[in-house]
């Protein structure tokens, strides 16, 4: 039987990646990030903090590896959670990696509304975007554009002409995207991508661009349920830019502040930071993106756990005090994540 410390005696959770594979997978994890993926396979997305079944994650190192996320859920409940979670059974995000070497379907994800409708076992999804790296020439498509009405989008949404009424960017390193549910987008070939999401996995394809699988056939679209989903009074741009330029002390950007499913900010490290997940009443999640971190107890610095540039470290919400140590040279980028 496993032996669970005190939720103040847990150190910051780094968990095993959930590789996925898709027919637009890439290589950007393994260039760019030396993850060993498997081998033979078109992986396009890696799940870093995941409860659902078949991918529930599992924690890579320490006195509890091998134990899974929804394990830790059970036993520690709004100790891991916080009292800010929909729910104490159930983590209420999933972390991902999007390694997009082809452009992904134009998508839609359903709202609560949506869901309540079509009434079969679809969830909502509300999701964030952050540009890690992209190829040159890599767009993200974003949005319905000012000028396109819902018949326009029904009459072309199986023409390639669909890109016209959609709202595209370029694909730039340190930029963000809030997709709310309703949000029509496609994530262009040649990005890597951190996805921080509700959790769920309901995805109405609208359009696979006349891709077919291994087997040779088309995907299924979703083209009845995508038209319901979709938000057509919704036509806000959802980027958010990043910032430029360096400084040398600490620099802190909110992303995501006012949904109602999570909040996001972006630290620009040259030193330690302490944080508190007390002040929160939510777990953490620090992401590395551009470089190698540690997080460690402020009280007990010996629970401590590192992470290279990409993974993702689960901080409990009882764990209290902590700091972030960047360990490269210059300015390292992290994410922070919360309810």
């Amino acid at each position: 039987m496993t032996a669970f410390p005190e939720i103040s005696a847990l150190a910051p959770l780094k968990f095993r990646p959930v590789y996925m594979e898709r027919p637009w997978g890439g290589a950007l994890l393994a260039e760019l990030l030396k993850r060993e993926t498997p081998q033979g396979a078109q992986i396009g997305e890696a799940w870093e903090i995941s409860d659902r079944s078949g991918a529930d994650s599992e924690i890579e190192e320490g006195p509890l590896a091998g134990v899974h996320l929804s394990e830790l859920v059970r036993h520690y409940g709004r100790s891991l959670l916080g009292i800010k979670a929909p729910a104490a059974d159930r983590f209420p995000l999933l972390v991902k990696l999007i390694d997009a070497g082809d452009r992904l379907s134009l998508q839609v994800h359903p709202d609560e509304k949506t869901c309540r409708t079509l009434a079969d076992g679809s969830e909502p999804k509300t999701e964030m975007w952050y540009v890690i790296a992209a190829r040159r020439g890599a767009r993200i498509m974003a949005g319905l554009s000012s000028k396109a009405t819902r018949l326009q989008f029904q009459e072309m949404v199986n023409s390639v002409e669909i890109e016209e009424l959609l709202q595209s960017h370029r694909s730039v390193p340190g930029d963000a995207y809030y997709i709310p549910a309703g949000v029509l987008h496609a994530i262009g070939g040649g990005n890597l991508l951190l996805e921080i999401q509700q959790n769920s996995d309901t995805t109405f394809r609208l359009s696979d661009w006349g891709r077919v699988g291994k087997d040779g056939r088309p995907r299924e679209l979703h083209l009845e349920k995508g038209l319901a989903a979709v938000d057509f009074f919704n036509r806000n741009s959802p980027r958010i830019p990043g910032v430029t330029g360096r400084a040398g002390f600490n620099r802190r950007f909110q992303l995501v502040g006012n949904s109602q499913y999570f909040r996001v900010t972006e630290l620009r490290l040259v030193e330690p930071l302490r944080e508190d997940t007390s002040q929160d009443g939510s777990f953490h999640i620090i992401t590395a993106i551009n470089g190698r971190i540690a997080v460690a107890g402020e009280v007990d610095e010996q629970l401590r756990c590192d992470a290279e540039g990409g993974r993702s470290l689960l901080i409990p919400a009882g764990f209290g005090p902590y700091r972030i140590l960047p360990l490269e040279d210059g300015e390292t980028t992290v994410l922070k994540t919360t309810l």
